[in-house]
C-alpha cells in the first residue's frame, strides 16, 4: 500500500491531502498489469474508473475517419479518467492503449464519492485539473487548425520536452521512446513531413536523437523555430 501512498502525493487531485487522507483513500485502489498494446478502453464506452500509471506508457487518441489522432502522451506518475469521476454514466471521450508493459492503479467512481463526501476541498482540486486539461485541449485545436504542419511538430517536440523532459547536461531529453509515426499523429500529419522537421532540427543542431529518444540541445532554439 506504501506504494500508492507515495504515488498519490505526486498526482495534483490528491496532493493537498494530509497523510491521513492518503492512508484511507489507498486501499481503494486497485493495482493492474497491462501487455503492451492493450487497449484499456475505447470512446464511447462507459466509464466509470480513474487511472494513475505507475509504470510504462500509454497513448490518448481519437480516429479521425480511418486516421489516429494522439491527444497526448502518458507515462510514470500520470494520471487519466478524472472525467468519469465527475458524472455517473458519462462515456468515455477517447481511446486509450498502452505503448509498454503497463501498471496502473484504478480507482471506482463509487469508491471515490463515498471519500469526496469526507473530504469536499477534494471536488474543487477535481475541477480545477479538469478545466486545465480542458485548456490544452484547446490549444491542440488551434494548433490543428491555425498552425502549418512545421510549426505544429515543433510546438508538439516542445509540448513533449516540458511534460516528460529530464534535463541532462546535452540537453533536455524525452524520456519516452518516439517513432516519427507517433509524432505525426501528435501533429495531425503525415510521417513524411514530421521525418523533414527532425532532419532540419538536427541539421541545425537543435536536437539529437538517438534510439527514438529525442534529445533537445537547446529549448530557447527550439522554441525560435515556433512562429
Amino acid at each position: 500500500m506504501q506504494n500508492i501512498v507515495l504515488l498519490l502525493k505526486e498526482v495534483p487531485i490528491f496532493e493537498h491531502l494530509s497523510a491521513s487522507e492518503l492512508e484511507s483513500i489507498a486501499p481503494l485502489f486497485a493495482e493492474r498489469h497491462y501487455k503492451k498494446n492493450t487497449v484499456l478502453f475505447h470512446e464511447g464506452d462507459s466509464g466509470n474508473e480513474f487511472f494513475i500509471i505507475e509504470t510504462g506508457v500509454v497513448k490518448i487518441y481519437r480516429m479521425d475517419y480511418t486516421k489516429e489522432v494522439i491527444l497526448s502522451l502518458f507515462r510514470e506518475g500520470d494520471y487519466f479518467g478524472e472525467m468519469s469521476l465527475l458524472e455517473t454514466g458519462m462515456t468515455r471521450s477517447a481511446t486509450v492503449e498502452t505503448l509498454a508493459s503497463t501498471t496502473m492503479y484504478t480507482l471506482k467512481r463509487s469508491d471515490f464519492i463515498e471519500f469526496l463526501e469526507k473530504s469536499p476541498k477534494l471536488s474543487l482540486k477535481l475541477l480545477q485539473v479538469t478545466m486545465e486539461r480542458l485548456r490544452k485541449a484547446n490549444e491542440q485545436i488551434y494548433d490543428l487548425t491555425f498552425l502549418d504542419v512545421r510549426t505544429r511538430t515543433i510546438k508538439v517536440i516542445a509540448r513533449l520536452a516540458e511534460e516528460h523532459g529530464v534535463s541532462k547536461q546535452s540537453g533536455v531529453t524525452i524520456a519516452m521512446k518516439l517513432t516519427h509515426q507517433q509524432l505525426a499523429n501528435m501533429a495531425g500529419t503525415v510521417r513524411e513531413s514530421v521525418t523533414k522537421v527532425l532532419q532540419e532540427l538536427q541539421e541545425d543542431g537543435i536536437i539529437t536523437i538517438d534510439k527514438k529518444m529525442i534529445n533537445i540541445k537547446s529549448m530557447s532554439a527550439l522554441k525560435e523555430r515556433i512562429i
